[in-house]
């Protein structure tokens, strides 16, 4: 699992058929310290994230792990939206 910060949408009129109806999110990578990485991913939302929402996602085979993407062409999915994270007893991220 990785973390990421959702920054945008992405809109497919024309994608294949088992991907009708997903909602495709720009997210943008964070390390452990919360900053960003530079590193961009489009994943399919399977918790309803929103713009602003720190996020944990998957690649590869284990974005076909949800109910959401089981069996469907899906490389990326966000499969939590985080409210906290610590590291060594110090708060590294709290949501608003």
């Amino acid at each position: 699992m990785l973390l990421g910060k959702v920054v945008g949408t992405l809109v497919a009129t024309r994608k294949d058929e088992k991907l009708q109806g997903f909602k495709f999110l720009v997210v943008k990578r964070l390390n452990i310290e919360s900053e960003e990485t530079g590193d961009y991913v489009i994943a399919a939302d399977a918790v309803q994230a929103g713009i602003g929402d720190v996020v944990l996602y998957a690649t590869g085979s284990s974005a076909r792990q949800t109910v959401l993407t089981d069996k469907k062409p899906c490389d990326a999915v966000l499969m939590a939206i985080v409210d906290t994270w610590e590291v060594d007893g110090a708060t590294k991220y709290q949501k608003e």
